[in-house]
């Protein structure tokens, strides 16, 4: 039995031996995941955002001015937060790979909680579910909460494939797989998704205030994320002729042509230029106005969940984090999206309140996989082992002290891996194969102390400081390459022992379900149209049948949830 074996059957078999503090002591745990949320917000100086609940979290939290991710995209930099596991220490840079594939005995931080005796709930996105990924029953005491709700209110934003009204061409419909990139429709906040997983929260903010029993609630919210869509009201209240636009078209000069990217995501929307097109001004103001506005929808419903805490009293012993799991380009040297190493992508904003702490702001130096044992150090928990994190609870005393001297980060191209170290002044960013020869590598260096705004890389004019930077790079180990996924219908499993006592354990054939679904969701909206939904089908003439008394909830579409729930009420493709 190996040691996280070990540890986690520890957990499980003798809680109170490991946690001296009665549980109703504890302070609960309010963890607030953010999707694609970048620091543009009023209490990390930005004049244009309109965020108050965020800004009104700052007032009583430390905030942590250079927090950075792990690697800029969503399931890795999540698998960071909740396992404490850096992607090239799990050897996983992409979407559809879970962290137990890598690591079946990680014990995540809620399923730490948990084994404290806290009870764990998650609503919205805390793992990244999708693109072939599944949820982790082991981490919570209850099922996942998952809204249902619609992606757009307005017909005319659907995809071009399923929205008749636009009577594009099928050849020129084919080229996008998604509908409009923005939407301002007159909608109640309930309309979309976070208005749901805030509702949710508030009822289980309510329901936990009853209980004497210690909490760990994960709330994940879903925007800024593309499409940014949101209820008109958060659009008014940003002016587009005053919203900041992008200084520098170009990417940094001297980079690698591959370094960086130039939204491919955002392309798949319609109405977006094709393949490396620059986007005309109308445009970018429009999604810069669209990311703001989100941002502010988004902002108003964390309102909501923060006005529950306080009306509960639960704030009075809750421990709250705000997290953002990576930033974002808007337009800066002409990139979109996240997906680089550079400061706009991997620069996150990160918020801590304890129960009587006051605003207090840090300069330290901390990555996305610090929070778990910080976390678990101010709840008066044992320190977690096997972690790459470290507590960076001392900086609630001391907010002026060190806690890294560097932060690491990657992102990977081809075959190739961008190993980044950044420090207080520079960035070293190091291109080669995982385990390659360092002979091979291409470097790029940036001094943000003389160039703040990224525009050149000075990697072959300051050897020295490249050494240096090298000699930081060579105190980690060699990345791992990407591990290989199990086949279709051959998921990694949760710690037997944890997920057969866990209520909703997925079995076989539901994980069979979800490759079925991934098979299915050509346009990977997280939804099958019926189109979607009858390729394949062994049975054309009966399957469109089935299509209705799989959907639920009559929106015209099937979430995951319902078309893994069908089971086995039709036969199998």
């Amino acid at each position: 039995m190996n040691t996280a074996r070990l540890f986690l059957f520890a957990l499980f078999a003798a809680p109170a031996a490991l946690f001296a503090a009665a549980p109703a002591a504890r302070p609960n745990v309010l963890l607030i995941c953010v999707d694609d949320l970048k620091p543009v917000l009023g209490c990390y100086g930005d004049p244009y955002s309109k965020t108050p609940h965020i800004d009104r979290l700052a007032s009583r939290a430390l905030r942590l001015d250079r927090a950075y991710c792990n690697q800029a995209v969503c399931s890795p930099s999540r698998n960071a937060l909740l396992a404490s596991l850096r992607p090239q220490t799990l050897g996983i840079y992409d979407l559809p790979t879970n962290f137990r594939v890598a690591h079946p005995d990680a014990v995540t931080l809620p399923q730490y909680f948990r084994a404290a005796g806290y009870r764990t709930e998650a609503m919205g996105k805390i793992f990244h579910v999708g693109h072939g990924n599944f949820e982790d029953v082991a981490s919570w005491t209850v099922p996942h909460f998952r809204p249902k709700a619609p992606q757009y209110a307005l017909a005319a934003s659907e995809a071009p494939t399923a929205a008749a009204p636009k009577k594009k061409s099928a050849a020129k419909a084919a080229k996008k797989t998604n509908g409009a990139a923005v939407e301002s429709a007159a909608v109640a906040d309930d309309f979309y998704a976070d208005g749901q997983i805030a509702a949710e929260a508030v009822a289980r903010l309510k329901a936990a205030a009853a209980s004497r029993e210690p909490f760990f609630i994960g709330v994940g919210f879903l925007k800024p994320h593309l499409p940014f869509v949101a209820p008109k009201k958060y659009w008014d209240l940003h002016d587009p002729a005053k919203l900041p636009q992008p200084a520098r078209l170009t990417a940094p000069d001297g980079a690698p042509d591959y370094a960086p990217q130039f939204g491919g995501e955002l392309r798949a929307y319609d109405g977006i230029p094709s393949g490396n097109n620059p986007l005309d001004d109308p445009l970018t103001r429009r999604l810069i106005h669209g990311y703001y506005a989100a941002t502010s929808y988004m902002d108003a419903q964390l309102g909501k969940v923060m006005a529950a805490l306080d009306e509960t009293g639960l704030a009075k012993n809750t421990i709250v984090v705000l997290w953002g799991d990576h930033g974002w380009h808007l337009g800066d040297h002409g990139m979109w999206c996240k997906h680089t190493n550079y400061e706009e992508a991997t620069r996150i904003p990160l918020l801590v309140a304890i129960p009587g702490q006051k605003a207090a702001a840090t300069s330290a130096l901390v990555e996305t996989v610090d929070v778990y044992p910080t976390l678990a150090a101010l709840a008066g928990l044992p320190a977690p082992q096997g972690l790459d994190g470290r507590s960076f609870a001392a900086l609630f005393t001391n907010p002026a002290a060190a806690h890294r001297d560097h932060t690491i980060h990657v992102y990977p191209r081809g075959q190739r891996l961008g190993r980044a170290i950044r420090t207080e002044r520079y960035r070293l960013v190091e291109w080669k194969a995982p385990g390659g020869d360092p002979a091979t590598a291409e470097f790029e260096l940036y001094d943000y102390r003389d160039d703040p705004g990224e525009t050149k890389n000075v990697a072959a004019v300051r050897p020295a400081v490249v050494t240096a930077l090298r000699a930081l790079l060579a105190t980690h180990p060699e990345a791992k390459p990407q591990i290989k996924t199990p086949a279709l219908g051959a998921p990694a499993k949760s710690p037997a022992s944890t997920a057969a006592a866990t209520p909703g354990t997925p079995t076989t054939a539901n994980q069979d379900r979800h490759a079925m679904f991934d098979r299915r969701d050509k346009n990977h909206d997280g939804r099958l149209s019926l189109e979607e939904f009858l390729e394949g089908q062994p049975d054309p003439a009966e399957a469109p049948k089935r299509f209705p008394t799989f959907d639920t909830n009559k929106d015209g579409f099937l979430s995951r949830e319902e078309f893994v729930n069908s089971g086995g009420q039709g036969p199998k493709k």
